[in-house]
């Protein structure tokens, strides 16, 4: 079975389990993203691709939305559930659709640990850690996406 219908394969299979898991584990190639560290690719960022980008706006662009609410301390549990939904359904988009060259691809895991685990923070998975701090780390990894990787109509949100 050729590797890429066995991740696409190994995504819908996990699917049942939850956006957030199938994204982590079809993602994950053997790699640690905790071992790495975010890097350059020789003092240049790192290509993207067409999914990558559109993701990562995406990603962006909800928790722009979301960023007013969550700055004033009045984001619902409910709201919060919803982010952390549309941020691991914009990485499950990632992951089924990118086609980066393996080094890239590494350093992405990284940025796509962060926003899972964002992600389940928002969502309330994380026993002991606000919903609050969920999105802070998903704002972290999209600043990290904008410095590491080369996306010409990506900016990071200020906050």
């Amino acid at each position: 079975m050729k590797p890429h219908l066995l991740i696409a394969l190994t995504v819908l299979g996990l699917a049942a389990a939850g956006p957030s898991l199938a994204a982590r584990n079809a993602h994950d190639h053997g790699h640690d993203a905790a071992m790495v560290t975010l890097q350059l690719n020789a003092g240049q960022k790192w290509e993207t691709d067409a999914p990558l980008r559109a993701g990562m706006g995406e990603i962006r662009q909800s928790m722009a939305a979301s960023l007013p609410a969550i700055h004033a301390n009045n984001m619902s549990t409910k709201a919060y559930d919803g982010l952390a939904k549309k941020v691991q359904s914009a990485v499950g988009q990632i992951v089924a659709n990118c086609k980066l060259p393996p080094a890239a691809d590494a350093q992405l895991h990284i940025v796509i640990a962060d926003l899972l685990v964002g992600a389940d923070q928002m969502a309330g998975k994380v026993k002991g850690a606000p919903r609050v701090n969920g999105a802070v780390k998903v704002i972290g990894a999209l600043k990290a996406y904008g410095e590491h990787f080369a996306d010409a109509g990506f900016q990071p949100i200020e906050h």
